[in-house]
């Protein structure tokens, strides 16, 4: 599936807790360590293994592998420490603290020290992360001891603990980072090591058990080979014929064949398919300027129609972009517009748009021809054109220009705060035209500079607020779906597309 992620996925304001408490060995799983091979399929290889390269999403499990994070994120949608022990902020949430293990070892026999996560954390801000930003508010980081490590920010962030779980949080061997081949061969304190000579770069990823790995009860195998399957065919294939473990499904078109091969699907739903209302201030398209037209496009879509025919009626349907993970979620406005295109029609009229007007967007055969051809039709009902331009690779970047109104898209759904600085804040990255409204801005100060009561009553306000604007018209919260055999048991992170690899346990 065509999608744009923004960093990927996070857990929401309520779990990004201003202090944090010392963890212990616990870990994720617990239980027997029972051995053997964990073979999983992946839909994306990742494009380097240095750090600070990279990516999370469909590509955590190659990095989770070799790295640890300084904090973890658990499929109860909580924080809790990892490398990191213990975690506080000032009176301001300007500076945050971090306290490290002392019992971590690289496996190239080095010790995890404040200096070295200092210089991770400087590389992947400086990398080529598509990540890197997030650390774009950080005026430094500093390690006044060995197990202290200090970041500085010009503004709180509230999600910056959650990026701490994610790829900014990964943290690699000192000697590593300066070597030339760093990007092929990662030195970590994770509960693997890349087996290089078994490795078959853009294909299959093998890795075998760290010794010394300081948290043994998450280290369920001896050996994890990660098999790359771009094609969904080749990953059920791989399924019907017992090759695998566990596997990243990227279409839910062949659930049925999955199970029937005595496979169990766990599934989250961390994206949103729908429109994107992005001229709200009508500077390309004046209609749009118009916030009861931006409703009679929502009133347009037969929601529930375009789940069963485009998603197997699999996922929720919504007219919101927060996930029901954040607390900005409010389960009323999953169906605050109805389908009624009466209603558009009449609110069509009282903006002046009575005879309609001509849309153009942009359209991508990655999200299948016929999605845009039902949105096309459903527009019409109510006397709008729809008039497509294939952009091809440029897609997003003419999406960003910009040079379209508004699309179709995908798009990851973000706790909070990462949301609003993807979509919704005035140089927000898919808010292109830097639409800004006054009482948008204020909830934006609010839950940036309040505390966590306030963070939490404040994005359910912004939530609702631009519900009613129609801002957007998203259709439904995407199923994603991760299978795995009868020999195996997997739980999901809410708000990732591929779990941890620690959450993969032999039954």
């Amino acid at each position: 599936m065509f999608r744009w992620k923004a960093t990927a996925a996070a857990l929401a304001i309520a779990a990004l807790a201003l202090t944090g408490c010392a963890g212990g060995d616990s870990g994720t799983g617990g239980g027997e360590q029972s051995g053997g091979t964990l073979t999983l399929g992946a839909i994306a290889a990742p494009t380097t293994l240095d750090p600070a390269g990279s990516e999370w999403g469909n590509r955590s499990p190659y990095y989770q592998a070799v790295f640890d994070t300084l904090l973890l994120a658990t499929p109860e949608g909580t924080i809790e420490p990892w490398l990191a022990t213990e975690y506080s902020y000032n009176d301001d949430n300007t500076v945050l603290t971090l306290t490290l293990r002392d019992d971590v070892t690289f496996s190239d026999g080095t010790k995890l020290t404040g200096a070295v996560v200092v210089k991770n954390l400087e590389r992947f801000k400086a990398g080529t992360s598509p990540d890197a930003g997030y650390f774009s508010g950080v005026t430094s980081f500093e390690a006044p001891d060995d197990s202290t490590v200090v970041i500085t920010l010009a503004a709180p962030d509230p999600a910056m603990l959650n990026y701490l779980t994610r790829d900014p949080g990964l943290v690699g061997a000192e000697a590593s980072l300066d070597s030339p081949d760093v990007a092929t061969t990662p030195v970590g304190s994770g509960p693997y090591m890349l087996d290089t000579a078994a490795t078959v770069t853009g294909t299959s990823y093998t890795y075998t058990k760290n010794p010394d790995y300081w948290n043994p009860d998450v280290q369920h195998y001896d050996k994890l080979v990660i098999n790359v399957y771009q094609d969904p065919t080749a990953a059920l294939n791989a399924i019907k014929a017992g090759e695998a473990n566990g596997v990243r499904l990227s279409t839910n078109d062949t659930l049925s064949e999955v199970e029937g091969a005595g496979w169990t699907v766990a599934s989250n739903e961390l994206d949103f398919q729908g429109m994107l209302l992005l001229d709200r201030a009508g500077t390309q398209t004046p209609a749009l300027g118009d916030v009861r037209v931006r409703q009679a496009l929502n009133y347009a879509f037969d929601r529930a129609g375009l789940k069963a025919a485009l998603q197997n009626d699999l996922g929720s349907v919504t007219t919101q972009v927060f996930p029901a993970t954040s607390d900005a979620y409010d389960p009323e406005l999953d169906n605050y517009y109805t389908y009624d295109p009466a209603k558009a029609k009449e609110l069509l009229a009282e903006a002046g748009y009575a005879d309609g007007f001509t849309l153009s967007m942009p359209s991508s055969t990655l999200l299948g021809a016929s999605t845009y051809t039902l949105i096309s039709q459903q527009l019409a009902d109510i006397g709008i054109t729809a008039e497509y331009t294939e952009p091809g690779q440029n897609f997003i970047a003419d999406l960003l220009a910009p040079k379209f109104s508004a699309s179709f898209m995908a798009l990851e759904q973000n706790p909070d705060w990462q949301l609003i600085q993807f979509m919704i804040a005035p140089n927000a990255v898919f808010n292109p035209y830097k639409y800004e409204d006054p009482k948008v801005d204020e909830y934006i100060k609010q839950i940036q500079f309040g505390d966590e009561a306030t963070q939490k009553s404040v994005a359910k306000e912004l939530n609702k607020y631009i519900v009613e604007q129609a801002w957007f018209a998203p259709f439904y919260r995407v199923q994603g779906s991760f299978a795995v055999d009868a020999n195996t048991t997997v739980e999901m992170v809410p708000t990732n597309a591929y779990p941890a690899i620690y959450d993969i346990q032999p039954k």
